[in-house]
């Protein structure tokens, strides 16, 4: 169970970063989901409840994806690996749509495409730092 709530927080924290660095990109926290009054723990949630639904698409939808999509990943070395990580931000923020609080992407290219990036260098410095990346040992 911490490790789920790590992976939650890692992706909360990866989004974050890419709002910071990306002007297209927003997280627009709902003040009708948590009524506490602070805009802050408003957003803090927001981002904890966008970084889960993005960990549930890439739990369920990547792998069915990068499957379909092998022939052409490896045609392009591994480059379109980018371009489907892209396409699960958008289904994220698509899937947003219907909570109160929203993930928006301007655009795909390039907006989505940075994003992407900048998501996966993050969550890959975070989860080295938690050890979320480690095999267990007993």
């Amino acid at each position: 169970m911490v490790k789920f709530l790590l992976r939650v927080i890692v992706n909360g924290l990866a989004l974050w970063v890419a709002t910071l660095i990306l002007s297209g990109m927003e997280v627009i926290p709902s003040s009708t989901f948590a009524d506490t009054g602070d805009s802050t723990v408003n957003t803090v949630i927001a981002y904890l409840v966008i970084g889960l639904v993005f960990g549930a698409v890439n739990a369920v939808v990547k792998p069915i994806i990068s499957l379909l999509a092998l022939p052409l990943t490896c045609l392009t070395l591994g480059l379109f690996t980018v371009i489907i990580n892209a396409g699960m931000l958008m289904l994220t923020v698509w899937l947003t749509t219907y909570l109160p609080m929203q993930l928006t992407v301007d655009a795909f290219w390039w907006t989505a495409v940075f994003a992407a990036i900048i998501i996966s260098v993050v969550s890959m410095i975070a989860n080295g730092v938690f050890g979320l990346n480690r095999s267990r040992q007993d």
